[in-house]
């Protein structure tokens, strides 16, 4: 019989003790882990029948060059995205930088002067606040972040005339449907959702939450378009966001839907109308989507979307599993460690800079890349707190990949993501408690 765990103590000087306090957790998740196969065979053939419906075939992976005119391959990565996603349309583009970026050119291209964009899931995340005009991420979350003045324009939201508002969330943590409704007025345009945590304190919203907004602000007005952060949240359920009339919605392509192949990028789907006027956004007017070269990504792309729905699998597992035991040890957790899950982010309060700092650098040990080097808080771009990024990853800055980050601030949370494999988010979690526990911060 092999040995898992004599294995991990006799290559990776693990403690018995560690490995005893997971495999048990393990064990009990048996039954919550096999209903989570049951969604990933289910998006698993979405995907499949996605690419059959739309005859994908290997000239999608040949290279254009220059302006990208009538790129095959490029058109068809879109159609499989629209046809994923259940939408009239998709933009799906190396040149996206981030999700940030996607969700920008998002709102900046459906906007106008004077109209209204609310979000309704309390304080976006840190990068978006700039999007929006804030002076710096966390400290407007503080109270303490100005608004940017019109000699100060970069662009942002509140610098093209719109009004901004927010609906934070109730006190259960969920969208808080009487406030929202109180908020729309005529000249709302843009109701905005982000599903996933971020670096707040709250579950990430659940697609039944998702769906009540959607209904709510189209029952108030259909022409107000109702638009989604899908961030961490694609093939967590058997149902996307957009099959039940969100009307657009935005992701990065190095989370969920890449797989872990995609190089960059990031996705925009909807309807049709809007994604064209995104397009005008994204390029320029005259130009929208018509142009646009790939640089020969077309393949990793489709085949990153193709393995995404088990890769998001190996990442849930690892996340539940990591709630679940840190949970046990006494640690508070979001979400916790028995619920619903709606994005693949685990959150864990450690109180301490000191426990936070060296769970990062655990998980950077335990990483297939720069496993060797020990990650320090730094300032980094978009937030004001510095931040320590656990991510040793094939592609820089993928969280889909095994990674895990926290901004240095009271209460000191860290937030563990991602793993190409469940064994690799399995070893994440084992390392983290396996570290804190030689440096005397954890009691098992």
């Amino acid at each position: 019989m092999i040995d898992y765990k004599k294995y991990l103590n006799e290559e990776f000087k693990i403690d018995n003790d560690v490995l005893a306090l997971v495999s048990d957790a393990e064990d009990k998740l048996a039954e919550r882990f096999r209903e989570i196969d049951d969604i990933t065979a289910i998006c698993q053939m979405k995907v499949l029948k996605a690419f059959q419906d739309n005859h994908i075939n290997a000239t999608h992976f040949d290279w254009s060059t220059g302006y990208g005119y009538d790129d095959a391959g490029r058109e068809a990565v879109e159609r499989v995205y629209a046809s994923v996603f259940r939408t009239e349309a998709a933009l799906v583009r190396p040149n996206i930088v981030n999700g940030t970026h996607a969700i920008a050119s998002t709102l900046l291209g459906l906007l106008r002067p004077g109209d209204e964009l609310i979000e309704v899931t309390g304080t976006p995340y840190d990068t978006l606040q700039t999007v929006i005009g804030r002076e710096n991420g966390n400290a407007a979350k503080r109270g303490e972040g100005s608004l940017l003045g019109p000699g100060d324009f970069k662009g942002t939201i509140r610098d093209y005339g719109i009004v901004y508002k927010e609906v934070a969330l109730g006190d259960d943590l969920d969208v808080d449907l009487d406030a929202i409704k109180k908020v729309v007025t005529p000249k709302t345009r843009v109701v905005a959702m982000q599903r996933s945590t971020g670096y707040d304190w709250r579950p990430a919203i659940s697609i039944e939450s998702l769906k009540k907004v959607t209904e709510l602000v189209h029952g108030i007005d259909p022409s107000i378009i109702v638009m989604l952060d899908n961030c961490y949240g694609e093939f967590v359920d058997i149902t996307e966001p957009t099959e039940f009339g969100i009307d657009v919605m935005a992701g990065s392509l190095i989370k969920n839907p890449g797989g872990g192949l995609a190089l960059s990028g990031g996705y925009i789907v909807g309807r049709a109308d809007l994604i064209e006027q995104i397009s005008y956004r994204l390029t320029c007017p005259g130009i929208g989507a018509e142009c646009g070269l790939t640089f020969g990504q077309n393949r990793n792309v489709l085949q990153g979307l193709f393995l995404a729905p088990k890769v998001v699998n190996a990442a849930l597992k690892g996340a539940i599993l990591t709630g679940t035991v840190y949970d046990r040890l006494g640690f508070e957790v979001m979400p916790p460690a028995d619920s619903k899950r709606s994005d693949i982010i685990q959150a864990i309060k450690f109180r301490t800079a000191d426990r936070t700092v060296a769970f990062c650098q655990a998980v950077q040990s335990a990483s297939p890349i720069d496993s060797y080097v020990s990650p320090v808080p730094w300032d980094m771009p978009g937030y004001e707190d510095q931040v320590v990024m656990a991510a040793g990853a094939f592609v820089q800055g993928s969280s889909i990949e095994l990674s895990a980050d926290a901004p240095l601030r009271e209460p000191y949370i860290a937030y563990f993501q991602g793993g190409l494999t469940y064994e690799h988010a399995r070893f994440g979690l084992i390392k983290s408690l396996d570290t804190l526990r030689k440096k005397g911060l954890v009691t098992l």
